[in-house]
């Protein structure tokens, strides 16, 4: 039984971190885990694959925790009018947005370039 960590799963509490043995919710080690990634080069697309047609714009490759996402996403939503999530680590914007989000982050000073056709 090498490399098993702890309990992930109580009937009282829903999953645990197997880390620090807290429920997911109140972890302790998060911070650790959820580390900003990034490749360095902001890529904005644009994809309509399972959404009946409807497109949505997605950026990806922001060097921000989620915290940080999910609060840039409002900021996004808020410059483009429209709704939108945050689903691992990619911020998905409904609608045609590519050329205004690009400049935007131009703006703030993140390198970004449109991604797709």
């Amino acid at each position: 039984m090498s490399g098993n960590k702890g309990l992930v799963y109580s009937t009282d509490h829903g999953r645990m971190c197997p880390d620090c043995s807290k429920p997911v919710g109140q972890c302790q080690c998060k911070a650790a885990s959820s580390a900003p990634r990034g490749d360095g080069t902001v890529r904005v697309g644009r994809e309509t694959a399972g959404r009946k047609g409807k497109g949505v714009t997605t950026v990806t490759g922001l060097a921000m925790n989620d915290e940080e996402l999910k609060k840039f996403a409002t900021e996004l939503k808020q410059k483009c009018g429209s709704g939108g999530t945050v689903k691992d680590g990619v911020i998905e914007i409904q609608g045609e947005h590519r050329d205004k989000i690009v400049e935007y982050l131009k703006t703030k000073g993140i390198p970004a370039k449109k991604a797709g056709g």
